[in-house]
């Protein structure tokens, strides 16, 4: 007897407690500004074939099914899910919300260019549009001093009622940044994600054209984790651990009988 059965019930041990920590992570953002839960991904180790189908089992006859030992299971990834949460009305005239598909373009401290769909803007000392870390959104636009009535159109035309004047002026227009395969773009902490090979190459655009989602201002979005969903599956992790957990103790019971008896 081997202990072949020991080893693929430790790759499952290894990749439910993988998904719990995906799990955990996306209960820990719930209140995270518009967050979005990762799914972890399984896929089979390679198998062992013993016998291959349609090998000849006699001269005249070949095997059905044949016969294939498995080695074990490996996440194979985690999955970012792109589903929008909801729009909550904050009232602040630099809050902004993408509804629909898109990110806000920011100009990150590396030089590198990173996006997001968190919102939560402010002005910096010298009136740059910039986020909650001080990375400043691009297309750069300024609010000059004492400007009132800040507008932001649904098509991002920022606007504003500046000092001495009767109109309101236009500042600037942000755009909303689009990919290929927003899958594949590569989280990096802080509410930021990264243009990857896999995503594709930015393509940039006016708010509300081309599929892109339109600017809502005055809104921020949620995180779009069901806490009552994701508890369900910290349950189902939870007992396929304690099941890979007994194989271990149940293959290990077998062991020592081999070794006592025989």
């Amino acid at each position: 007897m081997t202990t072949a059965a020991m080893h693929i019930a430790r790759t499952g041990l290894d990749a439910q407690d993988m998904r719990m920590r995906v799990i955990s992570n996306n209960l820990a953002n719930v209140n995270t500004t518009a967050f979005k839960r990762d799914r972890a991904a399984f896929a089979t180790l390679s198998y062992q074939v013993v016998t291959a189908p349609g090998a000849q089992s006699t001269q005249s006859t070949q095997y059905a099914t044949g016969l294939n030992l498995g080695t074990g299971v490996r996440v194979q990834g985690t999955a970012r899910i792109d589903t929008a949460g909801s729009l909550n009305t904050t009232g602040n005239a630099l809050d902004l919300a993408i509804d629909g598909d898109g990110y806000f373009q920011v100009q990150m401290p590396s030089g590198e260019l990173g996006y997001t769909r968190a919102g939560n803007f402010s002005r910096s000392p010298e009136g740059m549009l910039i986020t909650s870390d001080g990375y400043q959104v691009m297309p750069g636009i300024t609010i000059p001093q004492g400007a009132t009535s800040i507008t932001i159109g649904t098509d991002g035309t920022v606007s504003a009622t500046l000092p001495g004047k009767t109109e309101a002026q236009t500042l600037g227009q942000l755009q909303v940044a689009s990919f290929p395969n927003a899958a594949g773009l590569q989280s990096a902490g802080d509410n930021y994600v990264m243009e990857t090979a896999a995503s594709g190459p930015v393509n940039l655009g006016v708010p509300g054209q081309d599929g892109r989602g339109s600017v809502r201002q005055g809104m921020l979005e949620a995180s779009n984790v069901n806490v009552v969903e994701e508890l369900v599956d910290m349950i189902e992790t939870q007992r396929a651990y304690e099941v890979n957990s007994k194989m271990i103790s149940a293959t290990d019971d077998m062991l020592k009988y081999v070794n006592q008896n025989i």
